[in-house]
């Protein structure tokens, strides 16, 4: 009987990939075709015995199947004569075909030229989710995350190494406070400190999907990085800014400016922890126009029924075209006795503009049952984040410089998106954040 020989790799036959699937995936929603040409052009007209887009593809299945080094990626090459061919070597070469440790040592010196292209793709990533997903970016949530360096610091007074491309020159200490429950319960507040690098992300609060991000060294902080993230997303997708109504984050990110230019600009609710910044002994001030209202530095607005007695007001809503939060009488409100009901300056209902304190008082009151809904939310980037650990190898790695890590991180997180798009386009929306599944 005659034998048809059969596409190996055509879409029909895709469920004999089996777990190649997952490369193929990413390899055909990657808009990449503009680097892969930069790169070949970069080659010119010298040897071609290993092709850059088969080099390239092979980088991508390294992230795909959570090789943590070339070395790693070259012995499943070496074994694996499918994934040779789904990434474009030559298949008569046979293991020959896969290049040695020296040439991806070249290729990856060639791409760390290419960083910005690679944050390219990424964007036009998030254009394609954009389109594709319903309420992509309704909500967002912004995280720091440390990338710690196996590398070891220089010591002081020691001269600086020769740049080798081996050792890392850029990395320095990072510090971050945590709160920590001991074991009678009590919670104290901790330094965490790591030598490295540090991750700046915004992240989609549904879907847990990047939609921006910054990798500096591990001392930048985090406020001033919030707002070059913003001016990110501003230049790459101003759909975002207007379609978010949300951003939430910790308490790391609390900074007057951030809270002002989200609503200011954007129109957006800032939901993230206040810091105690008061003058010790100071446990609240007054509301500019009410000799009776007063409130504290976390948002809570009370009114004084005497000198000794005090009440916690009803929050009644946000005004936006006035920019007030609504606080009601709380006799009027829960109905007990008050012995100034009806004789007080307050009325039904007391009207704070935001200007009184722009970082207590935000459009989603800090007192509100809805504020503390929200930021429940911000395990969305917890989770990214931990993906990010986990599936995509940086919890353990070899990656030094800030270049590299630049470069691995843009990787990853264009597979990410790669293998969202291809599931979406696949109905698999289940298997969305999946990079193993």
């Amino acid at each position: 009987m005659a034998r048809i020989q059969k596409e190996l790799f055509g879409w029909q036959e895709i469920d004999a990939l089996g777990d190649l699937e997952r490369l193929q995936l990413v390899r055909d929603q990657l808009p990449d075709e503009a680097l892969v040409q930069c790169l070949e052009r970069q080659r010119g007209k010298g040897r071609d015995d290993y092709p850059v887009r088969a080099i390239w593809n092979s980088l991508l299945a390294g992230v795909v199947y959570q090789h943590p080094s070339i070395a790693s990626l070259r012995r499943e090459l070496l074994r694996n004569g499918q994934l040779r061919q789904l990434c474009g070597f030559r298949p008569a070469l046979g293991e020959q075909a896969v290049p040695p440790a020296s040439a991806y040592s070249r290729f990856l010196k060639r791409l760390a030229d290419h960083v910005e292209p690679v944050e390219l793709i990424f964007h036009r990533l998030v254009e394609l989710l954009g389109q594709e997903l319903p309420g992509f970016g309704d909500l967002l949530a912004m995280d720091g995350k440390a990338l710690p360096t196996h590398a070891r610091p220089r010591r002081k007074g020691q001269p600086t190494p020769k740049a080798d491309g081996r050792r890392d020159l850029d990395a320095n200490f990072g510090c971050k406070k945590q709160v920590e429950v001991d074991q009678d319960g009590v919670e104290r507040v901790v330094n965490k400190y790591w030598y490295g690098y540090k991750g700046h992300f915004v992240v989609d609060g549904r879907y847990e999907l990047p939609v921006a991000y910054e990798i500096t060294k591990a001392s930048v902080a985090e406020q001033p990085q919030a707002q070059r993230l913003l001016d990110q997303i501003a230049r790459h997708h101003p759909w975002l800014l207007e379609r978010c109504g949300e951003l939430v984050a910790d308490k790391g990110y609390d900074d007057g400016k951030l809270i002002t230019r989200l609503w200011d600009e954007h129109e957006i609710k800032a939901v993230i922890p206040i810091r105690d910044l008061w003058k010790d002994g100071e446990e609240t001030r007054k509301v500019g126009k009410f000799a009776d209202v007063v409130y504290d530095y976390q948002g809570e607005v009370f009114c004084h029924e005497t000198a000794g007695t005090r009440h916690r007001m009803a929050f009644a809503g946000f005004e936006a075209d006035r920019e007030t939060l609504k606080y009601s009488c709380p006799a009027q409100r829960y109905g007990f006795a008050c012995s100034r009901l009806g004789r007080c300056q307050i009325g039904k209902s007391a009207r704070i503009p935001l200007a009184e304190d722009r970082r207590v008082f935000t459009p989603l009151a800090r007192s509100s049952k809805a504020w503390k809904r929200v930021y429940k939310k911000r395990t969305a980037v917890e989770r990214f984040n931990s993906r990010l650990d986990v599936s995509f190898g940086f919890e353990e790695h070899f990656i030094r410089g800030l270049t590299k890590m630049r470069l691995r991180m843009g990787l990853s997180l264009i597979v990410m998106l790669g293998l969202a798009v291809g599931r979406l386009k696949q109905r698999q929306a289940e298997k969305l954040r999946s990079l193993v599944a």
